[in-house]
């Protein structure tokens, strides 16, 4: 298996608009995902990522930091999975429910660099 990070985009707080009941019936759709992805052995970690943050720019003695825009898009949350290969990587990202509860959701799916090439050094591992 491959490791995959599914990096969730939203454009502002595209779940603001929802009522309580449907925020409760996201938030459910969300567990019973991720269950269905440790049922799978797909599934290493997943989190929500707090809006507040700061964006850092520049290059050593000019770096800049400021907030980001939280109207545009920004990434909200990561699922770090397991996969055979990028195609059933991309099948577990459309079922994720953030789709079914935003339609400015995406999700950018990236295989994960274990090994650098040129130098055969190995990327420390997680759990």
């Amino acid at each position: 298996m491959k490791e995959f990070m599914l990096l969730i985009r939203n454009e502002g707080d595209g779940k603001a608009a929802l009522s309580p009941q449907q925020q409760q019936e996201f938030l459910n759709a969300c567990m019973v995902h991720i269950e269905e992805l440790k049922a799978n052995s797909n599934l290493k970690s997943a989190q929500p990522l707090v809006r507040e943050g700061v964006m850092i720019s520049g290059t050593p003695g000019s770096f800049k930091d400021g907030p980001y825009d939280e109207n545009k898009e920004i990434i909200v949350g990561y699922y770090h999975i397991l996969a055979a290969d990028l195609d059933e990587a991309v099948a577990i990202a459309k079922r994720n429910p953030e789709f079914a509860f935003n339609t400015s959701a995406k999700i950018e799916v990236r295989p994960v660099k274990m090994l650098e090439p040129s130098t055969n050094y190995a990327y420390p591992k997680g759990d």
